[in-house]
């Protein structure tokens, strides 16, 4: 009797024996479908075996899925997953399954996501700097190599990639193209059919319905599809012709996992292409710390765009005013209220950004100082209306707004601050006649809402934008002159040591929306600290020179990425509970660890509390990654033998945030 070794979607530190009924030709790498604890899973064969130590307990395999068999790449994928980010076996596998398998009956016909486009407008010329850049890519486009591609917002990037997945192409390639945002792949996709109309693209990403999603994989995997356009989790699929992988906008946030396996896709991507031995280009107008640094050490190419695309076009001006002028109105200086009103008069758009949604940060009452908290979360609840409600942007609790303080009975209780619907309403009021649009993440819930609004903007059908980061990277709207921040310095108060790097980020990528094409750009901050480093840089348009004081500063203080760290984090209804499993896991540690790696005390998460969950983690750090990656599992088989039932915890390897 055979036996099949079963990596099952479950937070097991184990594979699972499952003996081959009569007829199943089963082999590493096959989808299959098997009952585990009374529930039925689908799991990824990982071998066959002759014998089990199970014998008679053993259950049957029920059925092959419906997909095709895994290949070799992908697996050791899963399992570098697993061991680096010390993540269970079964659900590193099961990010490599499809969506919608079924028992393998006869295959049907599925309309993919993607086509053949051979009405595209063509793409421009690649202009000086662009062709230096591909070049310096097709000098080694037959073996691995990283480069980081840094051009400025508007350099043209975008064709750089394009021109060289034609070259991949044309050789018989594939092309594995991984962007952070959703809403970013139908203007992407546009642009990959117009440079590519022979090419058969397709999109990978988490809003697909299953039934394309699964339909697009499989056209990826069988090598019909010549572009995969994905995000995060396209790292994931079977390429069997991978020549080429671009990471767009490496820096973002988005391509780190936040929960279940936390992995990032970025660094997924280079192990990829140094297994596949073919390039991948890492490209942004502000590179991660990491990619900076490993530029400058010389482990990563370098290949640099200073200068737009559009010979017109110029970095825009940048100018400051104060957050609490004199004359300023409704959160909106007179500065930006009178740059607003000229944008108007020249038939020009304008975006006005702020990074939170809702109407205010939070409620609070004028005589005895409460505000609305939220009971689940150590978070304000947020001030929305239409409808009216105080809402928990980390849990999702929703309470109705009351009409007098629940503290002392006053009825005169004050939004505080500005959220997008309260900066709606107060440019419409201040300009009644123009066309006025707010993106967050409230007004882009249905399908094609952010669509219809790229749409409205390219028509000319709207003057000014409202919103939140979803604006801030990768959109080309080339009658847009005018970008206006609000709220920036909260950032600078955070504790959180990635701070001012996501904050110079953030800025240089929605700055660069202003004036792309023939008409000035103009950029106003609104800031209480226009001499600070960050707005320095963006005034100068110096991200260099900015992430090279960074990175000194990093050193000095020995954090990422001049060390490498992961974190322990714990979460359990009661705090006494949270705080008793950490400070053992310290104590197991600390007996574990040699002089490579420091363990730092058991602190309370950055948000204590979330979602009715007490938080805390204990920070492991050494100089170097080998150190730390052999003491972690050490340290998880010591925790996994503790045996705690009342507390959930996970090991987050290179996190993003503390």
């Amino acid at each position: 009797m055979a036996i099949a070794r079963v990596a099952m979607p479950i937070a097991a530190w184990q594979f699972f024996d499952y003996w081959i009924p009569e007829g199943l030709d089963l082999a590493r790498g096959d989808v299959v479908k098997a009952r585990l604890g009374g529930r039925k899973y689908q799991g990824v064969v990982n071998r066959i075996d002759a014998t089990s130590d199970f014998g008679a307990q053993l259950q049957p395999i029920d059925a092959i899925a419906d997909t095709a068999r895994l290949p070799e790449e992908t697996l050791a994928l899963a399992e570098f997953v697993s061991d680096y980010y010390q993540a269970p076996p079964g659900l590193a596998h099961a990010l490599l399954v499809p969506p919608a398998t079924r028992a393998r009956r006869t295959p049907q016909a599925a309309t993919l996501d993607g086509s053949f486009n051979e009405s595209g407008a063509a793409s421009p010329p690649l202009n000086a700097d662009q062709m230096r850049a591909l070049d310096a890519l097709v000098a080694t486009e037959n073996a691995f190599s990283v480069t980081m591609l840094h051009g400025v917002t508007g350099s043209g990037k975008t064709l750089v990639y394009l021109a060289a997945a034609e070259r991949a192409i044309a050789r018989g390639g594939q092309v594995l193209i991984l962007v952070p945002e959703i809403n970013l792949t139908p203007q992407f996709e546009r642009r990959v059919n117009a440079a590519l109309p022979r090419a058969h693209a397709v999109t990978l990403h988490s809003r697909l319905a299953a039934g394309a999603r699964r339909a697009n994989w499989d056209a990826v995997a069988s090598g019909r599809a010549d572009v995969v356009l994905a995000t995060r989790l396209g790292v994931f699929a079977p390429v069997p012709r991978l020549a080429f992988i671009v990471v767009d906008e490496e820096h973002d946030d988005s391509f780190k996992q936040q929960d279940g396996v936390r992995y990032h896709a970025r660094d997924l991507a280079i192990w990829r292409a140094r297994r596949r031995n073919v390039p991948i280009v890492l490209g942004s107008a502000t590179p991660s710390l990491e990619t900076w640094m490993r530029a400058r050490e010389g482990r990563y190419r370098t290949s640099t765009m200073p200068t737009r695309a559009d010979v017109r076009a110029r970095l825009p001006a940048v100018r400051f005013a104060p957050v609490r002028g004199a004359n300023a109105h409704d959160g909106i200086s007179p500065m930006l209220r009178e740059a607003l009103a000229a944008r108007l008069a020249r038939s020009e758009q304008s975006l006005i950004f702020v990074n939170r949604r809702g109407y205010a940060p939070s409620l609070k009452c004028a005589a005895c100082g409460w505000e609305s908290q939220c009971s689940r979360c150590a978070a304000r609840l947020v001030l929305h209306r239409a409808p009216d409600r105080l809402r928990c942007h980390h849990c999702g609790q929703a309470k109705p707004i009351p009409r007098a303080c629940p503290e002392c009975g006053n009825v005169d209780l004050s939004p505080l601050g500005f959220g997008t619907q309260r900066l709606e309403q107060a440019i419409r009021a201040a300009f009644p006649k123009a066309r006025v649009a707010r993106v967050d993440r409230d007004t882009t819930r249905n399908k094609d809402a952010f669509a219809t609004v790229q749409r409205q903007v390219e028509d000319r059908n709207l003057d000014i934008l409202i919103g939140t980061q979803m604006l801030a990277k990768g959109h080309d709207f080339p009658r847009l002159t005018l970008v206006g921040v609000l709220g920036a310095d909260n950032a600078l108060y955070s504790a959180d040591f990635r701070a001012t790097e996501r904050l110079a980020a953030l800025l240089t990528q929605v700055a660069g929306r202003a004036g792309r094409a023939d008409r000035a750009g103009e950029v106003i901050v609104q800031t209480d600290f226009p001499d600070h480093a960050v707005y320095r840089a963006l005034a100068e348009h110096d991200y260099g020179r900015f992430a090279d004081a960074l990175a000194k500063e990093r050193e000095a203080a020995q954090l990422p990425p001049s060390s490498r760290i992961a974190l322990l984090v714990a979460e359990a209804h009661a705090r006494g509970d949270v705080d008793e499993f950490l400070v053992a896991a310290y104590e197991r540690a600390m007996a574990l660890c040699d002089g490579n790696v420091t363990l730092f005390a058991p602190v309370p998460a950055a948000m204590p509390r979330r979602r009715g969950y007490e938080r805390g983690h204990v920070l492991a750090q050494s100089a170097h990654r080998k150190p730390l990656i052999a003491f972690l599992p050490r340290w998880r088989e010591a925790l996994n033998a503790s045996g705690s039932t009342r507390v959930r915890w996970a090991i987050d390897v290179d996190p993003r945030t503390l």
